[in-house]
């Protein structure tokens, strides 16, 4: 616990830490409700990982789903993510999550112009397997946003090294999806980067970035937090560094973490994810800031099952500040002509759906203390080379040779790959029965809509995600072990209002925290695309609000309703 420093350099009501989509709303909340307030980012772009990302809103029962017909409502999103959170979610913050989401959507639409609309044919990950799932109405994406209206501070907020910035879902859906780059329409990704109107993650973000410039909030980049200043127990301030020298910041309501994860950090990855020898997709600015500063005041954290991604290093792409850009392996794992398979040359998984393979990728076999599933390899033939990506490698592009092994048997490539040919061409002869067959009944590939649609070929028939292996040459790229895009097993454990509790279960007076750097207790053991920007905006609406003094009761009526 530190005592107040001699100076203050700056002040406000509300200081938020971090400048992706959690802290600038929380930002914009805390000021329409007659705070002050003012955001601070370490390094010299804004918009944080809520601009990395594929910029999807998921929000179960919002108002233009109803507008649409579509009937849903925030107790079936209530329903769904508590049934899949496997008991590792909190009830209260689930519903909390759940009530407050179509609030806050409706609340930035009004107060900032949001312009959002639903992503048409669009399913949740389980549907139509789980209860209460939805094959569309769920999934919100934003309408281009014109980044000249940034002024200054267009050139200053993230775009996306991973998505197409100048494509909505709907023009990725509509031309054959990730699968079929090759038939997009280039035009209108050409006239929208022209014109720099962003889309996706990098179009979200920028809504915030305005919202906050609109109402000449202050944004501070290059200024790292390093420590929580206190008296008596409340936090009213922060010390940052920039340019080399301390700078004072005292928060007169409240200061507010939402710096996302803590994937940049081997140790913490190790220790709190349980994620060995990971690589990252996210800037080098995602260390686990959170959890030091937090950590400081006592904040508790908590932990739910985590989720190893796998990804690929394309040589030549890097980064900023010249580090590697990794990308993750999803969108390509699950077409047609390619499977996954382990040092035994088998499959192990659906790779048409990622929480299936991420899973598997985690077991341990406690007979012989090894991952059998790790390391793995993706195979593919000389089919899917011709007619798909293999991420910024295009169709008919040779693969470069640092990425992985090429051969003309199936034979040849498990050996200078590195893993059993018996294996995979027993695998590869089941698989192509599977393929023939239109289904897969070892692993289920081809039967989650989602999946069909997010990492699989619409043209391939009877089944989008199935596709045979057969002509050579054959090739082995090695995957490696990715963290979560930002989305952690571990976080700070907070309350209804985004109030850091600490380890005596009472909340720490002056301290909230809002997006991935809270512990994931609102969702447990399962993951939606779409969640992680909804739970984002909607911490900082709770957060500003209760900051500025004029928190949200409504959770305490429907936890009455429900009897929670």
């Amino acid at each position: 616990m530190s005592d107040k420093p001699d100076r203050w350099d700056m002040e406000a009501d509300v200081v938020a830490i971090g400048s992706g989509g959690g802290g600038l709303c929380a930002a914009i909340t805390a000021h329409d409700h007659g705070a002050s307030a003012m955001v601070l980012e370490r390094s010299e772009q804004i918009g944080g990982v809520t601009a990395y990302s594929m910029g999807e809103l998921w929000i179960p029962g919002n108002h233009l789903a109803g507008e649409l017909g579509v009937e849903d409502s925030p107790h079936s999103g209530f329903r769904y993510v508590k049934t899949l959170s496997m008991d590792y979610g909190d009830d209260l913050a689930i519903l909390n999550q759940a009530v407050h989401g179509p609030v806050a959507l409706k609340y930035f639409e009004q107060a900032i112009g949001l312009r959002v609309r639903l992503i048409r044919g669009c399913p949740d990950y389980y549907y139509p397997g789980a209860n209460d799932s939805l094959p569309e109405g769920r999934y919100l994406e934003v309408e281009p946003f014109p980044a000249e209206t940034l002024g200054e501070w267009q050139s200053k907020t993230r775009i996306s090294p991973h998505v197409p910035t100048g494509m909505t879902h709907e023009d990725i859906f509509g031309n054959g999806g990730m699968a079929n780059m090759m038939k997009w329409d280039y035009s209108i990704m050409a006239e929208r980067l022209a014109r720099d109107e962003r889309c996706v993650g990098p179009g979200l973000a920028a809504y915030f970035v305005k919202g906050v410039l609109d109402r000449k909030i202050p944004i501070h980049t290059g200024t790292a937090a390093e420590e929580l200043l206190t008296d008596g127990g409340r936090v009213i301030g922060v010390r940052a560094v920039r340019a080399g020298g301390d700078v004072f910041i005292k928060a007169r309501r409240g200061v507010v973490v939402a710096v996302s994860s803590y994937e940049r950090d081997p140790g913490f990855a190790k220790t709190l994810g349980h994620q060995l020898n990971v690589q990252s997709m996210v800037m080098p600015a995602i260390n686990g800031a959170h959890l030091r500063l937090a950590g400081q005041v006592g904040a508790r954290v908590a932990r739910v099952p985590d989720v190893t991604l796998l990804g690929f290093h394309v040589p030549g792409e890097e980064q900023e500040d010249g580090v590697p850009l990794w990308r993750g392996a999803l969108p390509f794992l699950g077409l047609p002509h390619t499977i996954v398979v382990n040092r035994a040359g088998r499959r192990f998984a659906n790779e048409a759906f990622y929480r299936s393979v991420y899973y598997a990728l985690d077991t341990i076999d406690g007979n012989s203390q090894t991952h059998p599933n790790f390391p793995c390899w993706a195979v593919f033939d000389s089919q899917a080379r011709e007619k798909y990506p293999f991420g910024s490698v295009m169709p008919g592009e040779p693969l470069p040779g640092e990425m992985g092994v090429t051969a003309d048997s199936l034979e040849e490539l498990a050996r200078r790959a590195g893993f059993a040919g018996e294996g995979l061409i027993d695998t590869v002869a089941t698989f192509n029965r599977y393929c023939r067959d239109g289904e897969d009944p070892e692993f289920r590939r081809g039967s989650h809509p989602w999946g069909a649609l997010m990492c699989g070929d619409p043209l391939q028939k009877p089944n989008a995600n199935l596709g045979e292996i057969t002509r050579g040459p054959f090739y082995a790229v090695p995957l490696h072990r990715l963290a979560g895009g930002g989305i952690a097993a571990s976080g700070i454990l907070v309350d209804q209002h985004c109030r850091a509790i600490g380890w005596n279960d009472a909340p720490i007076a002056g301290l909230y925290l809002a997006g991935n750097s809270v512990a994931r207790l609102d969702n447990g053991a399962f993951m939606q695309s779409g969640i992680t920007n909804a739970r984002g905006m909607t911490h900082g609406y709770l957060a500003g609000r209760h900051a500025a003094g004029k928190p949200s009761e409504l959770l305490d009526a429907e936890r009455a309703r429900l009897g929670l």
